[in-house]
This record gives C-alpha cells, structure tokens and sequence, in this order.
C-alpha cells in the first residue's frame, strides 16, 4: 500500500516566513526568562545531547566508515546518508525557524532528503557531519540563554515556542539516531 505523503505539521508558512523583513530570536517581553526555568533548560540540554535513554550523535555516527555511507540492507529503504542528511536537513530548518524570521522550510518532502543514496566523497559526509553538530550547538546555546523564554510564542509561527522546536529537534534526531544504530548492526559495523 503506498503510504500517503503529507507536510509535516510545523505551521511553518513559507509566505508568512518570506514577508517578514528581519531576523530574530525570541525574547521575553521583558528581555529575561523565568528564573525558575534552569532544571527545564539542563533537561532540554541533556535530551538535545544525546545519551540517558536515547543514543547520542557521535556514538551512532562517529566512527561510520565512508565506504560503507551508500550500503543498503534488505528490508530497510534508507542509507546512512539519506539519514544523516535528512537528519541535518531537518534540524537545519528547525533551528532557523526558530531564530529567523526570514527563513523559508524546504518543499515537503523532497527539500528533506538528499538526492542520492551515498556521499559523493568523504569530504562530503565530513561536512554534513560539521555542519549537524554546528546546527544542534546552535540550538543548543539557544535553549541555553536565559533571555530567550521558552514558553513565548515565535511571532512569525502559527503558535510554537522553542521549548516545541526543541522537544521536536531532540525527538527527530533520536529517532534517527535509533535507526542508524540499527542500520550499523545490520551492516556489523
């Protein structure tokens, strides 16, 4: 049965996030955040992290050898690259969603995977790998700052907050992350 292709439900509207003419992050109406948010944001951390119950970044993706990003095993449709890619594409958009008021999503599905099934080098999964990790720091320090309230709604959204793009950034990744841990066992690396 083919399975029906439908936009994720982001509320993100490509034409609200082009009419809007500057680039911003959340702040509290009064520039700080709760003082009583800290436990919230070092859990938000840790689940961005990686690691308790879910598979961190590195233990999943770290040593993956190159030659091995395009394998295919029966029964399961995507490579460790359409992964790794999908997972820097998506988390690409969530982030700048986030902090951007400019920012435009990707066309549903296609901007979301990339066009082949492996690397076109190792430089390439290098980077994509680079640029993963310099996306969830960003995320990161953005949950981090106290400035930022978690709760306020993101002006140029249809009613998220960070504290949503967080969770759903973390519940992605992690998903993503279980599926290349088992991709790795099947391929016995």
């Amino acid at each position: 049965m083919a399975k029906k292709t439908k936009k994720p439900q982001s509320g993100r509207s490509s034409k609200r996030a082009a009419k809007e003419d500057s680039k911003s992050s959340i702040k509290s109406a009064s520039g700080k955040a709760a003082s009583n948010d800290q436990p919230l944001r070092e859990q938000l951390l840790s689940l961005l992290k990686g690691g308790q119950a879910h598979a961190d970044f590195d233990a999943a993706v770290g040593d993956w050898p190159v030659q091995l990003a395009g394998a295919k095993v029966a029964n399961f449709p995507h490579t460790a690259w359409m992964l790794l890619e999908h997972m820097r594409l998506a988390q690409w958009d969530i982030l700048e969603f986030s902090r951007n008021r400019r920012h435009v999503s990707p066309k549903w599905p296609e901007g979301y995977w990339p066009a082949s099934e492996a690397p076109a080098d190792a430089k390439a999964w290098e980077a994509s790998v680079a640029a993963f990790k310099k996306d969830l720091q960003a995320m990161e320090r953005l949950v981090g700052d106290r400035k930022v309230d978690l709760n306020a709604r993101i002006p140029w959204g249809d009613g998220q907050t960070i504290l949503r793009e967080a969770l759903l950034m973390a519940d992605h990744n992690a998903y993503h992350l279980g599926q290349l841990v088992m991709l790795r066992k099947s391929i016995g690396i």
